[in-house]
């Protein structure tokens, strides 16, 4: 398990965000506040409050080419 710090700051980014994520096969989550969501989901990710960073949590081993893929929004 992997923990990063991200921020979705427009629309555009939740989009490039989720598309980008789905490419992973293990589980990745979102989390803020209390609120823990499929960050797969871009419903989920609009009901949460993108004006705070976001923790990240990937459940796999190696996620090398996850943070290379997600680079522009971790924080």
């Amino acid at each position: 398990m992997t923990e990063f710090n991200v921020k979705l700051s427009t629309i555009n980014d939740v989009k490039i965000f989720v598309n980008t994520v789905m490419r992973f096969d293990y589980d990745i989550d979102i989390i803020s506040g209390r609120y823990a969501i499929d960050a797969k989901s871009i419903m989920g990710i609009f009901s949460l409050d993108l004006d705070k960073e976001l923790k990240l949590i990937a459940h796999a081993d190696d996620v090398s080419e996850l943070k290379s893929a997600i680079a522009d929004f971790i924080v």
